[in-house]
């Protein structure tokens, strides 16, 4: 068979014209040592601050010491089949997660990953986990409620939207369900919710998630979980996480609430990392960086100014005391970054006041400007009044002859106390709420005995939503008082049919 030389000529033009020379450049490294959740790495000289490196396995990690002849790196996901020899490859690509309403009603771990078992998520943007707080002048002050649906929150102790509110108190005083209670209470307003779920276990998220679908809130919300069998790296990851999702749906002018549950556990984290690292330990073998990792975490919270779309991030961070010490070192630190706490105590809660939160001890350095109107004119002295009762209280168990005026005041106190008690998952609308703290501060609970206090709410609420219902929606819509004389009518003729009053 001939061959023509011409034929010959035109492939190999052709083959030269087709020619890409692309060359792939890749730095790859050496695993030199790896256990509990750490390798060092030799070889990646140029190697990021916070870089995502890829195991020869598949598994992620992220640099994070890098030092002059190896790189740490935490191990984000299983290391048992990682070894010594192993290569590791750069990707170039900061810590990232995926981000957008695509999340909504969606469960995924710290990496953005769905672990809900409803199949993968289409999400088409990616935010770094790491990025800068929004500076003095992207900020505006907090001036808008975010309402808790909780009385004596939004009576004493308000929160606005951008606002930073520590949760405090020991295991098992209801800090969660104070939490849930406020995402539950967004089901009508304009707030999505983030909750990041630390080190917790895995049967508790899975009773946050029932709670928060039965309520019919599961659809507005995003929860991030780093259970309590996942490697540290995970529980230190989770919280920045869930604020990198936040942001994305703030700068995109949407309100926001996001609750860490809870910072204690991701700082025994962070500093297990730390320690394994061998960066130096401080107080309480903490890292020293350990306040920059909290701060940096809450500064993210915030209320943009009108220019960048007037979105929001409250935070709502919880820490777990040891026996009510808040002067322990984490507490006080989260203390200092966030604007108040609402202090939940033990006493409290065994003696029946649930929600168990302390009035005294809880601060809110927002105050008046996360209320609206008509909640400041009812609830201006309420906190001080649950002061003086507390106060008498523990004077009056040691004398027993005690004035007309004194005898009053503790009346009042306990009345006080039974109004501000709540049932779990049930959030009070904010105009309910005004009517019956009005209906105490007048002075029209005065004559019903402490028993009735209860019943005497519900049967009122009831009663004012079915025959008077434009005068709670008055509060709503206006955000202030109604008409004093009407609403006073309203009370008297209520009171007239209600067995338990003298009336």
């Amino acid at each position: 068979m001939s061959i023509n030389a011409e034929e010959i000529s035109s492939i190999i033009k052709q083959q030269i014209e087709n020619y890409d020379a692309t060359v792939e450049m890749n730095e790859v490294g050496t695993v030199i040592e790896v256990g509990d959740g750490i390798a060092r790495v030799h070889g990646l000289d140029n190697a990021m601050a916070g870089e995502l490196v890829e195991f020869a396995n598949g598994v992620m990690g992220m640099a994070q010491n890098l030092e002059e002849n190896n790189v740490g790196v935490v191990i984000l996901g299983s290391f048992t089949d990682i070894h010594e020899g192993d290569e590791v490859k750069r990707t170039g690509r900061i810590m990232e997660v995926p981000v957008g309403e695509e999340l909504l009603g969606r469960v995924v771990n710290p990496l953005g990953q769905p672990v809900d078992g409803k199949g993968p998520i289409n999400a088409n943007k990616t935010r770094p986990v790491e990025s800068s707080a929004p500076g003095v002048m992207a900020r505006q002050s907090v001036n808008e409620p975010l309402q808790t649906g909780i009385k004596s929150i939004d009576s004493m102790i308000p929160i606005g939207r951008g606002q930073r509110e520590l949760i405090i108190g020991d295991r098992q005083t209801g800090k969660t369900s104070v939490a849930l209670d406020t995402m539950i209470n967004q089901k009508d307003e304009d707030v999505i919710n983030v909750y990041v779920a630390i080190g917790q276990k895995e049967s508790t998220v899975a009773g946050v998630v029932e709670t928060l679908r039965s309520q019919g809130v599961l659809e507005k919300t995003i929860i991030v979980t780093a259970s309590a069998s996942e490697p540290a790296p995970l529980l230190f990851l989770a919280p920045f996480t869930g604020v990198s999702m936040g942001e994305d749906l703030m700068y995109n002018g949407k309100h926001v609430l996001v609750v860490f549950d809870d910072l204690s556990k991701q700082a025994t984290a962070y500093r297990e990392l730390s320690l394994l690292l061998r960066r130096p330990p401080g107080r309480e073998a903490y890292p020293g960086d350990v306040f920059f990792l909290h701060s940096r975490l809450l500064e993210r919270a915030a209320k943009l100014n009108d220019d960048l779309g007037g979105g929001s991030i409250t935070a709502l961070p919880i820490i777990e005391t040891q026996a009510g010490d808040i002067a322990a070192y984490i507490p006080t630190n989260v203390i200092s970054i966030t604007d108040g706490q609402i202090f939940l105590e033990t006493d409290l809660f065994n003696s029946g006041m649930r929600p168990a939160i302390d009035a005294g001890s809880s601060v809110s350095r927002v105050g008046g400007d996360a209320q609206i109107k008509a909640m400041k004119k009812v609830a201006g002295t309420l906190k001080l009044d649950l002061a003086s009762y507390n106060e008498l209280k523990s004077f009056a168990q040691f004398g027993s002859d005690l004035d007309a005026a004194t005898q009053a005041k503790l009346s009042r106190g306990e009345k006080t106390m039974e109004i501000l008690k709540q049932d779990l998952h049930n959030p009070y609308p904010v105009e309910n709420q005004v009517a019956i703290i009005y209906v105490l501060s007048k002075g029209y609970l005065d004559d019903v005995s402490v028993q009735d206090i209860q019943r005497f709410e519900k049967e009122f609420l009831s009663y004012m939503t079915q025959n008077h219902n434009d005068i709670l929606s008055e509060i709503r819509e206006s955000k202030k008082l109604p008409d004093e004389e009407a609403f006073g009518n309203a009370i008297k003729e209520f009171k007239k049919g209600f067995a338990g009053s003298s009336e």
